[in-house]
């Protein structure tokens, strides 16, 4: 009787997340406008965003970071704001400061560029520490401290960071226990020889389409309510254990190998963000229920940042990605 009874939940629910997903169709065709191709991009952003985390973009200069991240801004009617890191930030230019009013013989606050729906922190690695630690505090509390105020942020709050993987000069690379505050790091490949074609073309006709905003702020909100009641398996969770904690011990699944080129496997933060990906993955599928292929499509773009790898493996030029693969091929699936 049970199993006929979560059958029709199921349905019922397959038909709400249905409903209640339309708008991502709306909102993919809407900023494709101005972005082609980087269909995985598109979708990474997002997951962060309906999955309440923030994204590390990195990708060599001029694949339409920037681009992507404002034309989304502008089709969800979000305030949005552009941070360039420098080496010479100071996170006053961040957060914001306290000004001093003659007039009035008080201190005023001046908000920061932070206080926005979509922040985007431009070649965070290029700012000292400091400035990376006062935007993280801002990511992870959601609220800054100004003086002895604290402010909390607007919601939805979303950071999006990028880096340049080719310069290494002046950059200050972001210290382990703080790109595992990004939920996904999401690694942009060039663009297909068609889709460069009409990359091409349509800026050499004098640029895209305007994009207009076509979902609200609300809507937006409503849907990560709604992707809490995506249904997960019991054995979808195991699925998802087993490969975290194929991470910490490699040995323990039939990975003896692995042993020696990890350092550190992904912390709890890494099985939270895996489940909550996965959760959105098939929400933006319009599928009410996670199946392991929902897992298997995010796996890479949320543990490549939280597997330490070690001096072995860069040596025998092992990824933390080549080591994903190998333990998700490994673990049986449910």
């Amino acid at each position: 009787m049970e199993s006929s009874e979560t059958a029709v939940d199921i349905r019922a629910l397959n038909e709400k997340i249905e409903k209640e997903s339309a708008f991502i169709d709306l909102l993919m065709m809407e900023v494709n406008k101005s972005i082609i191709g980087q269909k995985t991009m598109m979708e990474r952003l997002l997951i962060a965003l309906l999955g309440n985390g923030h994204i590390l973009l990195e990708g060599v200069p001029g694949l339409a970071k920037t681009l992507a991240i404002k034309s989304l801004a502008q089709a969800v009617e979000a305030d949005f704001s552009r941070v360039q890191f420098t080496p010479d930030l100071l996170p006053s230019d961040v957060i914001g400061t306290q000004i001093y009013n003659i007039q009035k013989n008080e201190f005023a606050i001046k908000k920061g560029p932070i206080f926005a729906n979509f922040v985007l922190a431009d070649e965070i690695n290029r700012a000292p520490a400091k400035v990376q630690s006062a935007l993280l505090e801002a990511m992870q509390e959601r609220q800054v401290t100004i003086g002895e105020e604290t402010h909390i942020l607007p919601k939805p709050f979303l950071v999006l960071a990028t880096q340049n993987p080719v310069e290494q000069e002046g950059t200050y690379p972001l210290p382990e226990a703080q790109s595992d505050r990004f939920m996904l790091k999401t690694v942009i490949t060039y663009p297909k020889k068609e889709e460069e074609r009409l990359i091409m073309r349509q800026n050499l006709k004098g640029g895209f389409e305007e994009i207009k905003p076509v979902v609200k702020l609300e809507q937006i909100l409503k849907a990560r309510e709604v992707v809490q009641e995506v249904y997960m398996d019991e054995k979808i969770e195991q699925y998802i254990l087993d490969i975290i904690f194929a991470t910490r011990k490699p040995e323990e699944y039939r990975l003896p190998s692995l042993k020696p080129l990890i350092e550190f496997g992904a912390s709890p933060r890494g099985s939270i963000a895996l489940a909550s990906a996965a959760k959105v993955h098939a929400f933006i599928k319009h599928r009410g229920y996670v199946i392991p292929e929902d897992v298997r499509a995010v796996v890479k773009d949320v543990l490549r940042h939280r597997i330490g790898i070690t001096y072995e493996a860069e040596a025998e030029n092992v990824s933390s990605e080549d080591l994903i693969s190998q333990i998700v091929d490994q673990i049986e699936v449910p």
